[in-house]
């Protein structure tokens, strides 16, 4: 079964252009896994690169293996654009790979030496070969829109506890709560778990009953409107996966339709080729002369 449906996919390669079969070998598994190699391998150098000593004995190889990832990369995009045209051009991911590696590009010296330093953007580029990142990704900008009234919830909530925090603290603490933005950023800082018991205490040895602010903000802030954030990712996700496996769904059922469809063509082209053969049996039985004994 296996070596037939070789046999099949080597015809159909011979028959097709050479563009066609280029879009083939890009997007088989293997093709992508090299790839996949070859980021993490970039990944490895990139990282050994921060290193002096390593830098000191190997700085020459690491380098050369460097230019040579970033020049396969770059033959890899070519292929692609030559293969896909101007579908490439429509894929974000696409685009997103073109800027990464165009950022490598930049010149080592002069006003975009700074770029040269966003060339370990190209490990992101494996967020665009697996699958599963993609999906994280696209699950995440889907959500986006949802996103707007937590955010709103969340900006109302830091505003009341800020000027609340300001009128409370802002005397006893001014280094943390003496203004609204200051006292912002420390909420924000609590928010996160930073330095929380710290500030809390030193707040309570001022006003004992802090910690009734503290702790309501805490338990909004970080437990329920983070948890909302989460939510929403999660219920993206789950609405793209069943959106996908929906159009799986249709696809099959189109295919199969397709397949019962010309199975009924050729079944009717197979009876009316039959009738005409009968047909054609009977007349030349009728123009047949009589047999003599």
């Amino acid at each position: 079964m296996i070596d037939s449906m070789q046999e099949v996919l080597t015809a159909a390669d011979a028959d097709a252009s050479p563009r066609a079969r280029l879009a083939r070998l890009i997007l088989s598994k293997r093709f992508q896994h090299g790839v996949t190699a070859l980021i993490l391998l970039n990944a490895v150098t990139l990282g050994l690169e921060t290193s002096d000593s390593i830098m000191a004995a190997w700085g020459g190889p690491l380098v050369a293996l460097d230019h040579l990832l970033l020049w396969i990369f770059t033959a890899e995009l070519a292929l692609r654009i030559y293969a896909f045209r101007g579908r490439f051009f429509r894929d974000p991911w696409g685009i997103f790979d073109l800027i990464v590696v165009g950022i490598a590009w930049a010149p080592a010296s002069g006003p975009l030496a700074v770029l040269r330093a966003l060339r370990v953007l190209r490990v992101l580029r494996l967020v665009s070969v697996v699958p599963s990142l993609r999906n994280v990704v696209e699950a995440m900008l889907a959500a986006l829109p949802g996103m707007g009234s937590i955010v709103l919830l969340m900006a109302l909530i830091f505003y009341v506890f800020g000027v609340m925090a300001t009128k409370l603290f802002g005397d006893v603490m001014p280094e943390q709560f003496g203004d609204l933005g200051t006292a912002l950023f420390t909420l924000f800082q609590l928010m996160a778990m930073d330095d929380f018991g710290n500030v809390v205490r030193q707040a309570m040895e001022h006003v004992p009953l802090a910690w009734l602010f503290f702790f309501p903000f805490t338990i909004l802030a970080t437990f329920v409107v983070l948890n909302l954030f989460i939510g929403v990712i999660v219920e993206s996700i789950q609405t793209l996966r069943e959106q996908r496996e929906s159009a799986d769904a249709r696809a099959a059922q189109v295919a199969t339709e397709a397949a019962r469809s010309e199975a009924h063509l050729d079944t009717r082209m197979l009876l009316q080729e039959i009738r005409a053969l009968r047909a054609e049996v009977a007349a030349l039985r009728g123009a047949a002369p009589p047999v003599r004994e």
